[in-house]
């Protein structure tokens, strides 16, 4: 049985019709760049997230950079950001003119936390980056205590919930996604949005989007040709409607995989108590996950190691790295493994993930999940 590590094909085929419509109606209206279905976007979206405003722009990355930029990072400051996460999250910082600072993660639920920001906060500390990876929220109040804002990236948990139901999006003083095809709600190609609730946080993005311009003549900021174009938004709007469904089975996937009993083999993702992780991907951790993986893609399965070195090991980010030793994103770059966790993955694919699991991990003991 193939089972790819993201299914495009299953959750997407029931909605090719409105798709090929929404294409037509772009097409038509002969409005291509920040016309009506971005804006529409926009608002559908800060509805669904709980937020005032949203602001489209061309990807991920362009929005993490945007919204540090309208945050007030500039030469001079640092941005806290994990080293286990995707490289774009340290990537964008440095266009700002700030410096990023790496932190460790929470060994079980592989994000940041109080303890592991507060010792690097300085008087220099403009803003933290709280990844919630792999649909994972990171404790975004509890490091905001601190006194630092905090820049959610919430790239890979769109429609995941905080124990009180609010959205991951909704919880710093601003929020980006990825609207990559692989992503919980995807485009066809590339896009991105900043989330927030601060009018000032939102103005600047907008302003920053288009030039450093609020009105396409007058040029106030040296800013980005970044936004989110028409055709892209006209498809997202007709996914959008779809996402709470998708959320609730992506979140259902680690059940399948606990009654499969993948967990008497590895050990399953930790999720923060009271939460909804919309699985991105779903991560498990072992001491063999190289060998897991190596058997898992002879069958046909999907499976993955991902930010192996962390991003403090990356070549491009040895300047800002310092001495400081992260053990627990070095343990996690060695030991983790993604599987499927996309909507409609069922009870039959869990299974057979974990058949396969089982079969690479034949001979090496049954202890491998508490060894990790």
């Amino acid at each position: 049985m193939e089972i790819p590590l993201f299914d495009l094909r299953r959750p997407l085929e029931p909605f090719e019709g409105a798709l090929l419509e929404a294409a037509a109606r772009t097409l038509r209206s002969r409005r291509f760049i920040l016309g009506p279905e971005v804006e529409a976007f926009e608002r559908e979206l800060a509805r669904y997230l709980g937020v005032r405003e949203v602001v489209g722009v061309a990807n991920g990355t362009d929005a993490l950079t945007i919204a540090l930029r309208a945050l007030g990072a500039g030469p001079g400051d640092e941005v806290i950001v994990p080293a286990f996460t995707f490289y774009a999250s340290a990537e964008a910082i440095p266009p700002t003119g700030a410096r990023p600072v790496f932190c460790d993660v929470d060994p079980e639920l592989m994000v940041l936390t109080p303890e592991t920001v507060k010792p690097r906060l300085s008087r220099r500390t403009r803003a933290v980056i709280a990844v919630h990876l792999f649909g994972n929220l990171a404790p975004v109040g509890e490091i905001e205590a601190l006194g630092v804002p905090v820049l959610e990236d919430a790239a890979q948990a769109l429609g995941s919930r905080a124990p009180d139901g609010a959205m991951a999006g909704s919880l710093g003083r601003a929020a980006t996604f990825s609207f990559y095809p692989t992503k919980n709600l995807g485009c066809a190609g590339d896009g991105g949005a900043i989330a927030t609730s601060d009018a000032q946080v939102a103005e600047l993005a907008r302003t920053l989007r288009f030039h450093g311009s609020r009105d396409q003549r007058s040029f106030e900021l040296v800013g980005f040709n970044s936004r989110l174009d028409e055709l892209q938004a006209a498809f997202l709007r007709v996914l959008l409607p779809q996402l709470e469904g998708w959320c609730e089975d992506r979140a259902r996937c680690l059940e399948r995989y606990r009654k499969a009993g993948l967990g008497e083999l590895v050990r399953l993702p930790a999720v923060l108590p009271g939460a909804r992780a919309a699985w991105h991907v779903l991560v498990v951790r072992s001491p063999h996950v190289d060998r897991i993986a190596a058997v898992l893609r002879e069958a046909g399965i999907g499976a993955r190691v991902y930010y192996r070195p962390p991003l403090h090991r990356q070549p491009a980010m040895s300047r800002y790295a310092g001495s400081s030793a992260l053990p627990a994103s070095e343990h996690l770059a060695l030991t983790h493994l993604a599987l499927p966790s996309w909507p409609g993955l069922g009870p039959r694919e869990a299974r057979a993930i974990t058949e396969r699991v089982a079969v690479a991990l034949a001979g090496i003991g049954a202890d491998a999940p508490s060894r990790c």
